[in-house]
């Protein structure tokens, strides 16, 4: 029973080109991580700024926001495989620059900040097409949802595995080691594309140009409601609360009292946390009743900010951070799994464009606005009212939760999600079919 319930959590690794996409990635996303917090490190090392903390992560994830729709457009018309081919092997390049800059002691900060805006172009391409490109690995439709639920476990593991490795590295060996593995752990996710076995690419021919194609993407995004409201409460997770992860140094440092492992164990807490989330997802069968969640686990997440902003002692700040990871990632991975649900096929690298640019895009302007605060009020102070307004900002979405399920209810019967009606729709025709474009 046990063997048949974990089989069931894993399902979406039955399809091949998915099982080599998550081990690719997971093993590049640990390197990820151990390159993120190196870098946050070496940054605060070298200037004790909590401004220039922020404009770090601005300048990595500013070109997010501004390409990301137009990356979207590209998705949808260019070969997924391959523009995932190029941008991985430009951020190996990129990670091995930075690496030899931290080794040989000649980096400055103008040298990261460069180079963080030059992963934050090649991520604006990356991610929008990565979130569209998972769908394409997946052989079995009502397996996708368990594939995404997959991805944020395997993005969180990273997420728990490399911050703590570099944080133990970096008093040892300094950051310079951490960002190499970084850039030797790309060949992983390399090679795992090189051993796919894909369908042959088939352009699709439109018509339209980028500009209206894009407009195209805009208009059914935000024309329909219940896509509307998932992007903005991604944008506005994204804006109140990823700013916590550029004060973490701080804490670690001149709260805690700690250093470079102490921000490792606080990245890893959250990684944690983020992971259980995910697992959490995976082992659930239908996305009936995540709309409930993502009101839950934001206001989750609110309130472990508030409380951690505020813990002077680690032991209650790692199980703060733990539980906050939970509750951001069942939030953002919710919000994925409703969107890439009710999409249709054919914009899906637009919507999912829209989704990174909420999600990466407006990051970096709550980064470089908390930076500025905290430099006034302080940390905690800064961080605690990132936890009020994440906790607040759910309330309108809480509130129209009844009128968007209405609005949606059509795209699950046709999908055969609603559990009373599905199983009278397991042979029609149009489950393999995206919904009709709302007008």
């Amino acid at each position: 029973m046990a063997a048949g319930k974990l089989s069931e959590m894993f399902r979406a690794l039955r399809s091949r080109n998915y099982k080599l996409f998550f081990v690719g990635q997971g093993i590049s996303l640990i390197g990820t991580w151990m390159q993120q917090v190196a870098l946050s490190w070496l940054v605060y090392r070298l200037t004790d700024s909590v401004f220039l903390l922020g404009a770090v992560t601005f300048s990595s994830q500013i070109p997010s926001f501004l390409l990301g729709p137009f990356a979207g457009v590209l998705a949808d018309k260019f070969n997924r495989h391959k523009v995932l081919l190029v941008t991985q092997a430009l951020s190996m390049i990129q990670a091995t620059t930075l690496a030899v800059l931290v080794l040989t002691n000649t980096i400055e900060i103008w040298h990261v900040l460069a180079l963080s805006a030059v992963l934050g172009t090649i991520n604006g391409f990356d991610i929008a097409t990565r979130q569209a490109f998972v769908v394409e690995l997946v052989e079995k439709r009502e397996d996708m949802s368990n594939a995404i639920a997959l991805n944020s476990s395997m993005f969180n593991m990273a997420r728990l595995i490399g911050p703590t490795v570099a944080g133990l590295l970096i008093s040892v060996v300094g950051e310079g080691i951490c960002i190499l593995i970084n850039a030797v752990s790309y060949l992983a996710v390399l090679a795992s594309l090189l051993l796919m076995h894909l369908k042959p690419f088939v352009r699709v021919q439109q018509q339209r140009k980028v500009w209206a194609s894009l407009k195209d993407g805009f208009r059914y995004a935000f024309g329909f409601p219940p896509i509307r409201a998932l992007i903005v409460i991604v944008a506005l997770l994204s804006l109140f609360g990823m700013p916590f992860t550029v004060l973490l140094p701080v804490f670690a440092r001149d709260v805690l009292h700690g250093g470079a492992n102490t921000l490792g164990y606080l990245m890893g807490a959250s990684g944690f946390g983020a992971l259980g989330g995910a697992l959490f997802l995976a082992q659930r069968k239908s996305v009936e009743g995540l709309g409930k969640v993502i009101i839950l686990t934001m206001l989750l997440f609110g309130v472990a900010l508030i409380g951690f902003s505020f813990s002077v002692v680690l032991l209650l700040s790692l199980a703060l951070m733990l539980v906050s990871g939970f509750g951001m990632i069942v939030t953002m991975a919710s919000c994925n799994t409703l969107l890439q649900t009710i999409v249709d096929d054919d914009k899906r690298g637009r919507v999912m464009s829209l989704y990174a640019t909420a999600f990466m895009g407006m990051a970096p302007v709550g980064s470089m606005l908390a930076g500025a605060v905290a430099e006034h009020v302080g940390v905690a102070y800064t961080l605690a009212g990132c936890g009020f307004l994440c906790a607040i900002s759910i309330v309108p979405f809480a509130v129209n939760r009844p009128k968007l399920r209405q609005m949606v209810q059509p795209i699950y019967e046709r999908l055969g999600i609603v559990p009373e009606i599905a199983s009278g729709l397991q042979s029609a025709s149009n489950l393999s079919t995206a919904p009709e474009e709302r007008r």
